[in-house]
């Protein structure tokens, strides 16, 4: 017999999504994030792992307010996935989303629940201050590489940051708060076809 997480269980009663499909044990809410984050109930979440809008595709506004498809994708128009939003603030902004939805999400976790933030090299050093200034202890990076890059000669785009860290009621000076541990060099097989 499964579980199937309810809308009711998981938001506070004034909190709707835009959409919302779900099974056993899981459940995908689309909507405005922060919106969502603040109607989620208290310490609901074992962990949080995601891979949020890098804001990031170039060095130059005009480059980063291409399409996500243009940016990110090698699909063909006719093939390719929808475009999202967010991924054209600048920098500041982005770290000051970062943070707020952050801040907010960590309330709906269990305390010690660990968070896995996927990032790219251009965005590191903002994702890293938005996780601590939201409250969260941030315990290290893996990299996973992810083998034969998209783009040729974009060695950098065939590896990502995974930023790791844990939710907790900001330790004390006396207490010691356990540590997450996860490995710290993640590969994926190459196979033939590659």
């Amino acid at each position: 017999m499964g579980n199937t997480l309810k809308l009711e269980d998981l938001l506070k009663p004034d909190c709707v999504p835009d959409e919302s499909a779900g099974g056993e044990n899981w459940r995908i809410l689309h909507g405005d994030t922060l919106k969502l984050v603040k109607g989620f109930q208290p310490g609901i979440f074992d962990a949080v792992i995601t891979d949020p809008p890098y804001a990031s595709g170039g060095t130059k506004q005009n480059e980063r307010n291409r399409t996500t498809n243009q940016k990110y994708s090698s699909m063909k128009a006719e093939n390719a996935l929808p475009d999202f939003d967010g991924d054209n603030k600048d920098q500041r902004s982005w770290t000051h989303w970062m943070a707020e939805w952050l801040y907010d999400v960590r309330k709906a976790c269990k305390r010690g629940a660990p968070i896995c933030l996927f990032i790219d090299w251009r965005q590191y050093p903002s994702i890293t201050d938005a996780l601590q200034w939201a409250g969260w202890i941030w315990r290290g990076t893996a990299v996973w590489d992810k083998g034969t890059p998209v783009r040729r000669k974009a060695d950098s785009a065939s590896r990502q940051n995974i930023l790791y860290g844990e939710a907790t009621d900001r330790c004390r000076s006396t207490a010691r708060c356990p540590a997450f541990r996860v490995c710290s060099v993640m590969g994926i097989p190459r196979t033939a076809s590659m």
